[in-house]
């Protein structure tokens, strides 16, 4: 997966509102996670289905894309999987248990919530937060619009000490076609040469490295026994 990150470049109400949606994020990932707390035997599944249970009963949770939502979950879950996993695996030491979040600094999206301009320019988030239309600023070598829209999986919102960023997951598989040459090469390590290849071409055997450790040994006998036994001197009054 390839990440895209670009800074986002808004107005006060918006950033105000992507801040309310990262506390919302918040909110329901403590929630999820008292869930788990207080029941028994909660899986992933029971998680996912308290969202629409807080949606409905908290308006401001309401707001936030169904599909951020989900992610707020997700992210208590992948605390109690690893909670988990540690203490199955007998992992020595703490096994991080699942802690409450107090410093969320990011709201995440996947495939709805969010629309991305032909251009590439702008972005607009579309849910209830009223987040709105923001400019995407960053490297011009990088070309979101150049990839569908089906293989960006995820929409991440980032708060950070010098601005918010926008980071974009793109699905792709990486393909190098090779080019064969149609020709072999052996080589053969010698005593005269260092290597020679069967179209007879030889390579000399570097002799800098000789010199470079006589002069290490050279510096080393200098020093005290102490020193170079690795015992510390003794300290002068």
């Amino acid at each position: 997966m390839l990440v895209y990150e670009y800074k986002l470049d808004g107005n006060a109400i918006q950033y105000q509102a992507i801040e309310e949606a990262i506390r919302t994020v918040q909110f329901i990932r403590n929630t999820c996670l008292r869930l788990w707390m207080d029941g028994t035997g909660v899986s992933k599944n029971d998680l996912q289905t308290s969202c629409a249970v807080l949606a409905k009963e908290y308006p401001f949770a309401s707001r936030l894309n169904s599909q951020a939502r989900q992610a707020s979950a997700d992210r208590a879950w992948f605390a109690i999987d690893r909670f988990y996993t540690n203490c199955l695996e007998h992992k020595p030491g703490k096994k991080g248990y699942p802690q409450f979040q107090h410093d969320n600094r990011s709201v995440e999206y996947k495939a709805t919530g969010w629309k991305l301009e032909p251009s590439g320019t702008h972005i607009t988030f579309t849910d209830g937060c009223g987040i709105g239309r923001l400019r995407l600023v960053g490297n011009k070598k990088q070309k979101i619009e150049t990839f569908p829209v089906k293989d960006i999986k995820r929409v991440r919102i980032i708060r950070r000490a010098d601005g918010y960023y926008c980071q974009f997951g793109v699905m792709t598989q990486r393909k190098i076609e090779h080019v064969p040459s149609d020709s072999q090469l052996g080589i053969d390590v010698g005593l005269k040469s260092f290597l020679t290849d069967s179209q007879g071409t030889t390579g000399k055997r570097r002799r800098d490295s000789r010199g470079l450790v006589a002069v290490s040994r050279a510096n080393t006998s200098n020093l005290p026994t102490e020193r170079r036994q690795g015992k510390p001197l003794p300290s002068s009054i």
